[in-house]
């Protein structure tokens, strides 16, 4: 049994390393608020400990944490922001299965709440809406949600496990709207991927994301009547070796510092 678990926990390191993005190298994107986050600590310069810090990111937040990451280490001289960018559903996977890590970022607060037992309590930083990406030129002139229905539009979707993907599932089902997808992908960003290099028409994606693409897509805007708000919670995770550390960047992220580059990239309040 031990020889089980060790080598479950070794796979799981070894998937989390492999999924990695050093901000250095980045640097030379129907849910209920939760609680603020257990730590007091405010985050501010000299107050937090030195550490080298592992965040698992929903991978929305891909474009806006390498700035937010940055920014940080700046104002904290001797800490070091690594991110794993992924679907929440593979984040959480990896916190189950027991990857190193300090921080844990979801797009969903359904997909923190499966790991509630090990994480402090959540704070939600931010907020996102969908919106339908085409082409740029929007080409097939897809003007609101019912025209995803066209069967001769090649739409993509995120997966239904997948927070974007149980976002975009709610609103079209709200609308009673049929939607035959081509591909259902792993993240949001694969979504973007396909429509931004032409492999797909169209696909629900967070605003923020179309945002991170401008210039190479187009966004239709969906009523907020029709959609849904993204929540996205922060914890620590409690087998952090950097718990101080690490609750000092959650609670940053929350602070006029932090809100101030979320909101820039496109994400509202939370």
């Amino acid at each position: 049994m031990t020889f089980t678990v060790t080598r479950r926990r070794a796979a799981a390191a070894a998937l989390t390393a492999a999924l990695l993005v050093p901000l250095a190298a980045c640097s030379s994107n129907d849910d209920t608020d939760k609680g603020a986050s257990g730590s007091t600590s405010s985050g501010s310069a000299g107050t937090a400990p030195k550490a080298n810090l592992t965040v698992l990111a929903a991978a929305s937040l891909t474009d806006v944490f390498k700035t937010a990451g940055a920014a940080y280490e700046k104002s904290h001289p001797g800490t070091k922001l690594t991110f794993s960018f992924a679907g929440s559903q593979e984040l959480v996977a990896q916190v189950s299965q027991g990857s190193p890590a300090d921080v844990l970022v979801t797009a969903d607060t359904k997909s923190m709440d499966k790991v509630k037992a090990e994480t402090s309590t959540p704070a939600v930083i931010a907020k996102n809406r969908l919106v339908i990406a085409t082409g740029k030129g929007n080409p097939f002139k897809v003007d609101e949600l019912k025209d995803l229905a066209d069967t001769k539009l090649k739409v993509v979707l995120a997966a239904p496990e997948v927070p974007a993907g149980k976002y975009s599932k709610k609103i079209l089902d709200a609308q009673k709207i049929t939607v035959k997808p081509v591909s259902q992908e792993p993240n949001v960003r694969a979504v973007l991927s396909k429509v931004e290099l032409g492999e797909a028409d169209a696909g629900l994606v967070y605003k923020t994301d179309a945002e991170s693409a401008e210039g190479k897509v187009d966004a239709v805007e969906i009523p907020d009547a029709q959609n849904a708000v993204a929540s996205y919670p922060a914890a620590t995770l409690k087998d952090s070796k950097n718990a101080e550390a690490a609750a000092a960047f959650v609670a940053w992220l929350s602070s006029p510092e932090g809100q101030k580059i979320l909101q820039d990239a496109g994400f509202q309040k939370p």
